[in-house]
């Protein structure tokens, strides 16, 4: 438990920002899961469309640090594999 000011004041930052970051993580897979849909429903089209819309959720969140550049990346590249896949 925090016993002086600057410790509580840490504390009640930390779990702000904890809050705030699983709210972005949420938005983040929430995007992911609409392209991962479109492709299974096997629409070439939309899956793209989706695609665009998710990357630059996924690059803002990778830039502020809750998802990490690398994690950005293999994400994107996976799901623009899966839609390549798709077209083929």
């Amino acid at each position: 438990m925090a016993n002086s000011k600057q410790a509580r004041k840490r504390a009640r930052q930390a779990e702000e920002r904890r809050q705030h970051k699983a709210s972005q993580r949420s938005m983040v897979r929430t995007y992911i899961k609409r392209v991962i849909k479109a492709i299974q429903g096997g629409d070439h089209g939309k899956a793209m469309e989706e695609f665009r819309t998710a990357q630059p959720v996924i690059d803002r969140i990778a830039d502020k640090d809750t998802l990490s550049k690398k994690k950005a990346a293999r994400l994107k590249s996976r799901l623009n594999k899966r839609i390549k896949a798709l077209a083929a």
